[in-house]
């Protein structure tokens, strides 16, 4: 049963007093994906450390349409804190190549952000801390203390072994909407707060089979159309989250008169307040007939699309 727990000064207060206490004089290094876990915990961090803060992106290949750059933006335009960032593509999609089991490829992405984050602390020196803005479903969905639904890469998806003298989770007894008041009272502003939810191994979740540059370019083009109309109708802030899928199907269609043998690709989009439950978004059908004309139209090898309208339980909102 979810424990209610009031967000206030007085909660941010104790959190940052909490984490002085544990790191003290030492150096963490920040996971930071852009995402609303990720960026309120990097503010909380920041206001508890100051300096002693070093915040690293890793680009991994596997993020929406012009991401790496949006994240770049967003951390200059609103934290005062050391930023790195990390082109590794070639680095993930090569571990990635050929893996089809979706916790393989959870464990694998895991295991390379950890790797990272150690080489980079190498090159900075002493680091005693690692990160992460793991929350409370991403810990019950992992299974500790209970069954396994899905490993997380910042849970389950751990090595064993790992270089740093602790890893830190200021928001992992949280869920996602009280991390979003947390982020308002640490005075983050309303884009970030209320950003839409990323998972943490990207888009590799939402690519069905092998994860390929070309089905990741197919998908972040079709992502980018979904989402943009979901904001010219006005319901970006009213959905919590909506994104592609590229499945692991292809189907035969047309396209200018002539056979085409090409990918199927799923919409979805739920309500939910805390990831625990989601239920089905009721597009209105002429949003979901532009969608899919703009997809099949302006995406190459798109060629069938389908609205997944199963809600959680029993599915997840991730495909994997």
């Amino acid at each position: 049963m979810r424990t209610e727990r009031k967000i206030d000064k007085t909660y941010a207060d104790t959190s940052i007093a909490a984490i002085k206490a544990t790191v003290g004089n030492g150096r963490a290094l920040c996971a930071l994906s852009g995402g609303v876990d990720s960026t309120v915990c990097a503010a909380l961090m920041s206001a508890a450390i100051g300096q002693n803060l070093v915040c690293i992106f890793v680009d991994t290949g596997l993020m929406r349409l012009n991401e790496g750059d949006e994240v770049k933006k967003l951390f200059h335009d609103n934290f005062d804190s050391q930023f790195i960032r990390i082109n590794a593509e070639d680095r993930f999609l090569g571990k990635l190549a050929g893996i089809t089991d979706p916790e393989v490829k959870r464990k694998i992405i895991g295991e390379e952000f950890i790797r990272v984050f150690e080489e980079e602390a190498k090159k900075l020196g002493a680091v005693d801390f690692l990160v992460q803005g793991t929350i409370y479903p991403d810990i019950a969905e992992s299974g500790v203390g209970a069954a396994l639904v899905k490993s997380h890469h910042n849970v389950g998806g751990l090595p064993d072994v790992i270089d740093f003298k602790e890893i830190i989770e200021p928001l992992r007894e949280l869920y996602k909407d009280e991390v979003r008041a947390l982020g308002t009272v640490l005075g983050m502003p309303d884009s970030l707060v209320h950003r839409q939810p990323f998972p943490g191994p990207g888009l590799a979740v939402r690519v069905i089979g092998e994860i390929t540059k070309p089905k990741l370019d197919t998908l972040r083009h079709a992502d980018h159309i979904f989402r943009e109309e979901i904001s010219r109708a006005g319901l970006d802030t009213k959905i919590w989250q909506y994104f592609a899928v590229i499945t692991d199907t292809k189907t035969v269609g047309m396209q200018n008169h002539a056979r085409t043998y090409g990918n199927v690709i799923a919409l979805r989009a739920v309500h939910s307040t805390d990831a625990t439950s989601a239920q089905i978004a009721q597009l209105p059908y002429d949003l979901l007939a532009r969608i899919v004309e703009r997809i099949t139209t302006e995406v190459p090898g798109a060629t069938r699309i389908v609205y997944d309208i199963t809600p959680k339980p029993p599915a997840t909102i991730e495909w994997e």
